[in-house]
């Protein structure tokens, strides 16, 4: 990348067992190594309230229109990063910590049904799985907050977003193993906006398979 380019990466605050959340420590953990000598890293953390959240996230897309924002949440009993592809308008019907859910039950009244981020995340999956490392695709984000969240990034900032699922604290989200490895995923999305190969824009092309998905939280 030539110049300075800004990523903002988010996490959820507390939730249910969480008073610090593993999401938004793992933003700022991320804050604290980088993403390389061109990248500015803000990062922010989203209230589990989707009023709030949807305010933030308008909030960041005018205000620092960001190369991509990336926004972190938890998969109660993956054992692996879940890699989001799309975001969901509606069938928002689980109360966030506020005992609030949408009115209308979606993100954007009148928006699309679905919108999926420009980044392929099947082909960011496919390359780290070959590596050797657990990284899952997923086109089910789980109707909460984080599919909340990132509904309302990928329609306000044309689609430059990406939802990342950890897992629960266990063995690889510990922080020397978990953030190493968002870090090369964001790095890995980023080189693909610079430039996605014919491979990937033809794999983007055949998105159209959904996969069931472990609990989401946040």
């Amino acid at each position: 990348m030539s110049g300075s380019e800004t990523v903002v990466v988010t996490g959820f605050g507390p939730f249910r067992q969480f008073l610090v959340n593993p999401s938004w420590k793992a933003a700022q953990e991320l804050k604290l190594v980088g993403l390389g000598e061109h990248t500015d890293v803000y990062i922010k953390e989203l209230p589990v309230s989707y009023v709030k959240t949807e305010q933030i996230i308008a909030e960041i897309w005018k205000n620092f229109n960001p190369k991509l924002a990336v926004h972190l949440g938890i998969a109660r009993g993956s054992k692996g990063i879940i890699l989001e592809q799309t975001g969901k308008n509606c069938g928002y019907r689980d109360k966030d910590v506020c005992g609030f859910c949408p009115k209308s039950l979606c993100c954007v009244e009148g928006g699309p049904d679905k919108l999926d981020s420009i980044i392929n995340m099947r082909a960011v999956s496919k390359a780290f799985r070959q590596a050797g490392m657990d990284v899952i695709y997923s086109r089910d984000a789980g109707r909460y907050l984080c599919d909340f969240a990132y509904y309302c990034s990928l329609y306000h900032g044309q689609r430059r977003a990406a939802l990342i699922h950890i897992p629960s604290p266990g063995s690889l989200s510990s922080a020397d193993r978990l953030v190493p490895l968002l870090q090369t995923l964001i790095q890995t999305m980023l080189d693909q906006l610079e430039g996605p190969s014919e491979a990937t824009r033809k794999d983007n092309e055949q998105q159209s398979h959904s996969g069931r998905s472990p609990d989401k939280g946040h």
